[in-house]
């Protein structure tokens, strides 16, 4: 039984044609099968590929129930239902097919269905899939080798240290990272501002934009204003053809890390300050606003409220800096950080310069641990270096480490000296401590090495708190 086409809305008969006669080019021009029913099944569009995939003659199909043409179909159903079917698989000619039923609704009822094939073979989504998870792969590992590229060498795991201090000041780092709020670090030189500077940027939604650094100790103070904020073209005799973009400008979305801001010259502040509460500002010899989003982050190893007090810091530019304040303390001040710190510094240079791994004797960890380090990890990292460059064997003893380390160890304070007794109980210890390692740890041939009983030999290893194997060797940390 035939039925009719749905006709359109009343209107002039030329029109109704020109839009039937687009609309057959539209069903016509898609890859795949496309049906369209009457709430009943009746079929009313039949595209020219869905019969030529059936074999069929497409437009003596219209009229026909969608059951005596297609196998398995449901477009009856949903035209029943009125609920969509998508990615349904549908059995056609052999084959598992991948299809989708719509109900195409007016003034409340269903009025017609669409349906169409989406892959004629379901195994082509099993492909799509693949080639889906082959690009999902290549992003990742693109946007991995963008953040290398544009991000940070450090992360708060490069931050090494098991004292109390640190592990707070990590913590403290960590949720300054997930906020946009300008950062202040504060400490001696050496101490690693940068590092937590980068470890922070890192660990932001800004991460896989520029992190730009900026000392503003270093820049002089005729180009300062030109390296921030660039310069348009012919803005003054010598300038670049074509102009120059600035640091805050290359800071777009991510972050500016304003090193030593303590030196920034007292006439380059209320600059500084209007970038930073207007995220604008005009290159030099332009014209017109330039608008940024970053995340300011500054440094500085001086006392500004200091600097204020003298003139020579603007008060309200420090307000604005120190929303987040850190200060990262001295390693004389954390010394149960020097060890784990010289392990994972000479592992890192064992890597960049393909030495051997290398362990510190008993002596040599006391001297380093009750060095003040005016230098912080700086010094250490080259004092390190240096010992590695000369080194002979995989242990540091304290003959290995620089002259002025050894001589230190006479000038420490008077609170933390050597008395005689401890003095002859370190040296007992260390004495013991290099027995067992010369006989590898054979407690026998050790107590025959030192001369005393084997019984007596376990007491001072008690006494001294010293392992019983290698495996357990405290100098190892």
């Amino acid at each position: 039984m035939k039925r009719p086409i749905i006709s359109g809305p009343a209107g002039n008969a030329n029109d109704q044609a020109q839009q039937l006669k687009m609309l057959s080019l539209i069903l016509d021009s898609i890859y795949n099968g496309v049906v369209v029913v009457d709430a009943q099944g009746y079929i009313t569009h039949f595209n020219k590929p869905y019969g030529k995939f059936l074999g069929i003659d497409a437009p003596a199909q219209i009229g026909k129930h969608v059951t005596e043409v297609i196998e398995n179909t449901r477009m009856h159903i949903v035209g029943k239902t009125g609920k969509c079917e998508i990615n349904h698989v549908q059995r056609i000619k052999g084959q598992d097919m991948v299809v989708q039923r719509i109900p195409i609704w007016q003034e409340g009822k269903v009025v017609a269905v669409f349906g169409q094939v989406m892959f004629k073979d379901v195994r082509d989504v099993g492909k799509l899939a693949s080639k889906l998870s082959l690009l999902e792969s290549k992003v990742k590992y693109y946007e991995k080798e963008l953040l290398n590229l544009r991000s940070t060498r450090y992360t708060f795991d490069s931050i090494i240290g098991v004292s109390k201090a640190i592990v707070s000041l990590k913590q403290e780092a960590c949720r300054a990272a997930s906020t946009g709020f300008p950062v202040l670090i504060s400490g001696e030189s050496g101490t690693g501002k940068e590092l937590f500077a980068q470890a922070i940027h890192h660990a932001s939604g800004r991460k896989m934009h520029p992190f730009i650094r900026i000392n503003c100790a270093a820049i002089p103070k005729d180009l300062l204003e030109s390296e921030l904020f660039g310069y348009e073209k012919g803005a003054f005799t010598g300038a670049r053809e074509g102009g120059k973009t600035g640091k805050f400008e290359l800071a777009q979305q991510g972050s500016i890390f304003l090193d030593e801001i303590g030196d920034l010259p007292l006439e380059m502040q209320p600059k500084l300050l209007r970038v930073l509460e207007e995220k604008e500002f005009e290159r030099i010899g332009g014209n017109s606003l330039i608008r940024i989003d970053f995340r300011p982050i500054a440094a500085t190893n001086q006392d500004l409220k200091k600097l204020v007090a003298e003139g020579r810091f603007r008060r309200d530019l420090l307000y604005r800096l120190n929303v987040i304040t850190l200060h990262i303390p001295p390693l004389r001040e954390r010394r149960e950080d020097i060890i784990p710190l010289s392990n994972y510094l000479l592992r890192q240079i064992a890597e960049d310069f393909s030495l051997p791994q290398v362990t510190i004797g008993p002596r040599a960890v006391r001297t380093l641990i009750n060095y003040d380090w005016p230098g912080n990890v700086r010094e250490l990292s080259n004092v390190l270096e240096r010992t590695l460059s000369y080194l002979e064997g995989d242990k540091i003893h304290l003959a290995d480490l620089p002259f002025h380390l050894q001589r230190h160890i006479k000038l420490i304070p008077a609170a933390s000296r050597f008395i005689i007794k401890l003095a002859q109980s370190s040296a007992e210890k260390e004495t013991i401590q290099e027995a067992l390692e010369a006989t590898e740890y054979n407690k026998a041939q050790a107590a025959k090495l030192l001369g005393i009983h084997r019984t007596l030999l376990y007491k001072k290893m008690k006494k001294h708190n010293l392992p019983l194997s290698p495996k357990q060797d405290y100098t190892k940390v």
